[in-house]
C-alpha cells in the first residue's frame, strides 16, 4: 500500500470517527430537545407555567441537529439526492456511473467548502459581538455556537467528500460499488 493511500485512508478513518461522534452528539441534542418539549408540555398543562424559552431552544436545536448529523449522512452515502439516473446507468455502464459519482463528490466537496468559508466570518462576528437571539429578560442564547457547528460540519463534510474523491483517484475503482472503497 502506498504512503499516499495510507495517509488518505488514515484521514478518511479519522474523519469518519469525527462524523460518528458528531452524529452521537446530535442524537443527544434530539434527546435533550424531547426532554425540554415534554417539560414544557407538562409545565404548561399541569402547572400553568410554560418554559418561556421553548421556541428559541427548538429553533436552536433544529439547526444543531441537522448540522451535527450531516457529516455522518455524508459518510454513509445517504445524503438526499436523485441518483436514479446513476442506478440505471450503473447497471449498464458501471465505470461511467462511478465517474459521475466522482464528479458529484467533487462538486459536493466544493460546495461544502464554500459553505464553511462563507459561514466563518459570521461565526467570528457573532463571537466578537456576543449577539444573542431570544427575548431579553425572558430567554436569550448566543448565536455563535450555531454558526460554529455549521462551519465545522461543512468543513468535515468537505473533508469526507474530498476523501471520497481521492481514494478512487489513488486506486481507480470506477467499476466497483461504493461499499468496497475502503476495503482491501
Amino acid at each position: 500500500m502506498s504512503a499516499l493511500r495510507k495517509t488518505v485512508l488514515g484521514l478518511s478513518t479519522f474523519g469518519n470517527a469525527l462524523a460518528i461522534g458528531a452524529n452521537a452528539i446530535g442524537t443527544l441534542v434530539v434527546l435533550g430537545l424531547v426532554a425540554i418539549v415534554n417539560y414544557d408540555v407538562v409545565a404548561r398543562g399541569v402547572f400553568n407555567a410554560p418554559f418561556l424559552g421553548a421556541v428559541e431552544v427548538v429553533q436552536f436545536s433544529m439547526v444543531l441537529i441537522v448540522f451535527l448529523q450531516l457529516p455522518d449522512v455524508v459518510r454513509v452515502n445517504r445524503l438526499t439526492r436523485s441518483d436514479g439516473f446513476l442506478v440505471v446507468v450503473g447497471a449498464r455502464y458501471p465505470r461511467f456511473a462511478g465517474f459521475l459519482r466522482h464528479v458529484v463528490d467533487t462538486i459536493s466537496a466544493a460546495l461544502m467548502a464554500l459553505i464553511a468559508v462563507a459561514i466563518w466570518p459570521e461565526f467570528v462576528e457573532m463571537w466578537q459581538t456576543q449577539d444573542y437571539f431570544g427575548v431579553p429578560g425572558v430567554f436569550t442564547a448566543p448565536w455563535w455556537p450555531v454558526k460554529l457547528v455549521i462551519c465545522l460540519s461543512a468543513a468535515l463534510c468537505t473533508w469526507l467528500f474530498t476523501c471520497k474523491v481521492l481514494l478512487p483517484a489513488i486506486r481507480p475503482a470506477w467499476g466497483r460499488g461504493r461499499e468496497h472503497e475502503d476495503t482491501e
